[in-house]
């Protein structure tokens, strides 16, 4: 398996906020988000990255897309140095990275259609003329489980699964290789939780996509990915293969994760 997402040392330090130093009633160091963080990812795997809030997952996640730039070490993708890359060399690698993020009540603006939402990313990177984009978005729609029909509809008329499924089609547009899942299932209800999940499934096995997938729920993360990799206060604590971590933790905070959520399995 050839890997196409490197990150080795990655850190993120944020400054000390005002709000933060009229708590402490003095002036906060920096704030390590990242500390260290190593791993790769390899082409069609899923690497499930858990922790609980404030870990540094998000953040993580946020420093691979470029939207927040790292403070020490490399993210490689796909051979491409992303810290250090020409602007052109990043505008491509961004067409092969998405992100499906956690709310999909906030993600979908909701000024705008459905077809709209979908064909955003191919208008951004500029992909196509105005009938191929509309039967892109017929496509997408058909991949994700939705009607042709609500293409013209506004996202405030469907639930949160039915949102979701539409982030997901968003992100599959421009046919990325790497898809980033924030908590993708947090917002959902638990039956709800396992169509996403089956359906990120099955749209890996059909596309060969790479899954870097975060939550707060081990035994989500442990459905979904390959290998886990555990954070605690911007490290990585432990990391392994999926059935490794959830059968036999060997860190004292992974086995506190897996006492505080119930084993599902989904699929």
């Amino acid at each position: 398996m050839t890997d196409i997402l490197v990150l080795e040392g990655l850190t993120k330090v944020f400054p000390g906020s005002r709000t933060m130093r009229r708590r402490t009633e003095g002036t906060p160091g920096p704030i390590k988000a990242v500390d260290n963080v190593s791993f790769s990812l390899g082409g069609g795997e899923t690497l499930g990255l858990v922790g609980e809030s404030g870990s540094g997952k998000s953040t993580t996640a946020y420093c691979v897309l470029q939207l927040v730039p790292a403070t020490e070490g490399s993210i490689t993708f796909m051979g491409v140095d992303l810290v250090n890359c020409e602007r052109s060399e990043l505008k491509q690698a961004r067409r092969d990275m998405q992100i499906v993020f956690q709310d999909p009540y906030s993600s979908l603006d909701p000024r705008m259609s459905i077809a709209s939402i979908i064909a955003e990313p191919l208008f951004v990177h500029r992909v196509g003329d105005r009938r191929s984009r509309r039967e892109r978005v017929l496509e997408l729609l058909d991949l994700v489980g939705m009607p042709s029909d609500v293409a013209h509809r506004s996202p405030s008329e469907f639930s949160g699964g039915q949102r979701q499924r539409v982030a997901i089609a968003r992100a599959l547009a421009l046919n990325p290789k790497l898809v980033i899942c924030d908590e993708p299932t947090s917002s959902v209800d638990v039956s709800v939780q396992a169509q996403i999940i089956n359906l990120l499934k099955d749209l890996q096995d059909e596309f060969g996509l790479s899954y870097l997938f975060i939550s707060h729920d081990l035994s989500i993360v442990y459905t979904m990915s390959d290998r886990i990799a555990v954070m605690q206060s911007g490290k990585i604590v432990e990391m392994g293969e999926a059935e490794q971590v959830f059968r036999e933790p060997a860190h004292e905070y992974t086995r506190t994760l897996l006492a505080s959520v119930p084993r599902r399995r989904y699929g």
